[in-house]
């Protein structure tokens, strides 16, 4: 089965980090470009980061740079988004994805709140 189990998602406070995974099942994992996305209540899903299928290069929102870090193992089909010195605006459900976002079916993401 096709598919992208996305983990690590919770509560903390501002200030905090966190660190995210994604699980791939079948697909061609280690061929893609992979991403962290996220969607805020009310929001359109927006891209977080990515990282090549080397892992080799990396980039990120603007919103997030400097504070977020994506690293990938391919032999384990995981992606990892460590996120530190967390706000409150950075509350959403985050997902991942090919960074085309067509590589997997959209999975269910992962819920991180930010909040005192």
């Amino acid at each position: 089965q096709v598919q992208l189990v996305e983990s690590g998602g919770g509560l903390v406070q501002p200030g905090g980090s966190l660190r995210l995974s994604c699980v791939g099942s079948g697909g061609a994992f280690s061929s893609y470009t992979m991403g962290w996305f996220r969607q805020a209540p009310g929001k359109t899903r927006e891209f977080v980061a990515a990282i090549y299928p080397s892992g080799g290069s990396t980039y990120y929102a603007d919103s997030v740079k400097g504070r977020f870090t994506i690293s990938r193992d391919n032999a384990k089909n995981t992606v990892w988004l460590q996120m530190n010195s967390l706000k409150p605006e950075d509350t959403a459900v985050y997902y991942c994805n090919s960074k085309d976002g067509l590589g997997y079916p959209w999975g269910q993401g992962t819920q991180v709140t930010v909040s005192s």
